[in-house]
């Protein structure tokens, strides 16, 4: 287990070390959450890198990753804990054919820990070998207002309530970080209790330098042109503009086709990579490609 880092520098060096090319105001956000022990909360377009720095952080500190994806229709009990109702019919098949159970005890034997199935949150509140665990809540705009509201208690003391049980807290504080695509807005009252960062869409210098990183393997001019299109299409009026990961996406399936630079042919065959809509990768086919690639290479030769 790597200890919390003293630092923004550190901050920066622990998550480069991972691959992971943070911003300045990242790792400050970062450092400060760590230090504070307050959850964060990262607002940004998808494919920007939200996610990653939870998974990244995880690697880096040597703690466990639990994820909680979050859905339409999301509720207490996928996210805390639920009853193993099999588990709980059999107990009571047994007793029953034991003759002369005791419907109190048995009662009070069913709602114990031994029947309980765990879901993240709980989870997350348990000691864990390797110090307390990164919390991922993955994009809570898919859920709904009642279940932001669940979580305030969570977030506020980091601890959950089941009826039948009583509050459970933690010993520890996990490290929390939800992400949000801001397909709604997420309630005034959530935000408080979090430090907030939105992760735009990194310049072109940051960008190569992830790219770099992930795609070593990449020749310079390669690395360059792919970063450039990209940041190129970003201004385009497109559906869904590319992430960061469509980038990295590309840049691998390009290698695997042993390209060495772009052509608008190439473009066209692998638009899949990088846009995820029909209109959107019509609108780039064909003489728009070329018109865009002549405007990297020009860009890049300045």
């Amino acid at each position: 287990m790597t200890t919390i880092p003293s630092s923004i520098d550190a901050v920066e060096t622990l998550l480069a070390g991972q691959g992971y090319v943070a911003s300045r105001a990242l790792a400050t956000v970062v450092f400060l959450s760590l230090r504070l022990n307050r959850p964060l909360f990262l607002e940004g377009e998808a494919g920007v890198g939200k996610t990653e720095i939870a998974k990244t952080l995880a690697a880096a500190l040597g703690r466990r990753l639990i994820r909680l994806q979050c859905y339409e229709g999301l509720d207490a009990s996928s996210a805390v804990c639920e009853w193993n109702f099999a588990a709980q019919m059999i107990a009571i098949r047994t007793a029953e054919a034991g003759g002369g159970a005791d419907r109190d005890a048995l009662k009070a034997e069913l709602f114990t820990e031994d029947y309980l199935i765990e879901r993240p949150l709980l989870q997350a509140m348990r000691p864990q070998p390797g110090g307390a665990p990164i919390l991922l809540i993955d994009e809570l705009d898919r859920t709904d207002e009642p279940f932001e509201a669940f979580l305030l208690e969570a977030l506020s003391d980091f601890q959950v309530t089941i009826p039948e049980l009583g509050t459970i807290r933690a010993p520890e504080p996990p490290i929390v970080i939800l992400t949000s695509n801001r397909t709604r807005e997420v309630h005034d009252a959530l935000k408080r209790r979090c430090l907030y960062h939105w992760v735009d869409y990194p310049d072109f210098d940051r960008e190569h330098a992830i790219l770099k990183s992930r795609a070593p393997e990449a020749q310079e001019t390669l690395s360059r042109e792919v970063v450039a299109f990209v940041q190129r299409l970003r201004r385009e009026d497109l559906f869904k503009r590319p992430g960061v990961a469509e980038t990295i996406d590309w840049a691998k399936c390009l290698l695997a086709l042993d390209v060495i630079t772009l052509s608008p042919e190439v473009i066209a065959d692998t638009l899949g990579a990088i846009l995820k809509y029909q209109d959107d990768i019509q609108k780039i086919q064909g003489s728009e490609a070329k018109k865009l690639l002549e405007e990297v290479r020009k860009g890049l030769s300045a």
